[in-house]
């Protein structure tokens, strides 16, 4: 082990790092993340606008190459926790001696006392639907057998809330488009608002400030912009979060994995509507939606995958 980890307690276990201040929010403000690129409108008169950056980022594991993902570029560490943590190649015990990124070659190594091998893993990734080319493997399945899901409570005026917060927080969506968001919520409150290209991507940038910062997941809301497919309740579910919810819709296979792992699944949340199609149990209708507004349209997203 290098001798600055040695002298860093804080890299002993993933679990002990500082908590950074909540909630943490996008920073569309932030250069790296957007290019002023210039064009023609319509009429044919020039026009300057905002555009996503996207570029690679290489993660590994130990000493083997995992995968390659397409990224806007922020929360390197947190996206490459938390994607080997949903593939789970990451154990919940596991200790992280060190996430260590290299801006100029484009590359996060995360590192654990425990040896890894995952090359027969990593021969089984597919493809996946969503932007970005989300990948999984083969047996991401496996993790839902036996799993069994909190029975938190979700409140219609904690839904209602939330997406309000969202939809008006400032972000590199309202300020370039192209992009999918995925907020970590506890009750009413916005507590990790992730953004990336791919849906895929944000999600599991939340689950590595989960598994970094050690946070429980019985007792929160997992919102996102983005549709609600297979992979995106199989990613919810393995993080112990029991309430996923969407301003898109659903696909059939993301509806049947829901039920089967008992997971409130709603969607098509625009101003006073919404649909849940699993583990309405969970579900207090404690506002009237004749008294919630309207969203307002310069808040308004403008369809799900823009």
């Amino acid at each position: 082990m290098p001798a600055e980890q040695e002298r860093d307690p804080a890299l002993k276990r993933s679990r002990r790092v500082t908590l950074p201040d909540l909630p943490l929010l996008p920073d569309p403000t932030d250069q790296r993340l957007t290019r002023r690129i210039t064009g023609t409108d319509h009429t044919g008169a020039a026009t300057e606008i905002s555009v996503v950056e996207e570029r690679p980022l290489t993660i590994y594991l130990n000493r083997q190459e995992i995968v390659t993902a397409m990224t806007i570029g922020d929360h390197p560490e947190y996206l490459a926790l938390g994607f080997l943590r949903n593939q789970g190649m990451l154990r919940p015990d596991d200790e992280v001696t060190g996430v260590d990124f290299d801006e100029e070659i484009e590359t996060v190594v995360v590192r654990t006392t425990r040896q890894t091998s995952y090359e027969e893993k990593v021969q089984k990734k597919t493809r996946t639907s969503g932007c970005a080319v989300g990948t999984v493997f083969g047996d991401m399945m496996e993790g839902l057998e036996g799993l069994t899901l909190p029975q938190a409570e979700v409140r219609t005026s904690w839904l209602y809330a939330l997406a309000k917060q969202i939809n008006s927080t400032p972000s590199l969506y309202l300020e370039a488009g192209a992009i999918h968001g995925t907020v970590l919520c506890q009750r009413d409150t916005p507590l990790v608002y992730m953004e990336d290209v791919g849906r895929h991507n944000a999600v599991d940038k939340i689950a590595g400030f989960m598994f970094r910062h050690g946070v429980r997941a019985d007792d929160k809301i997992l919102y996102t912009t983005g549709r609600l497919t297979s992979e995106m309740v199989i990613k919810c579910a393995l993080m112990g979060i029991p309430v996923l919810a969407s301003r898109s819709g659903f696909t059939a296979w993301g509806v049947e994995i829901a039920r089967q792992v008992g997971l409130t699944l709603i969607g098509r949340m625009r101003g006073q509507r919404f649909v849940c199609l699993s583990g309405e149990d969970r579900l207090l209708r404690d506002a009237d939606p004749g008294e919630v507004p309207e969203e307002a349209g310069k808040h308004r997203r403008k369809g799900a995958d823009a």
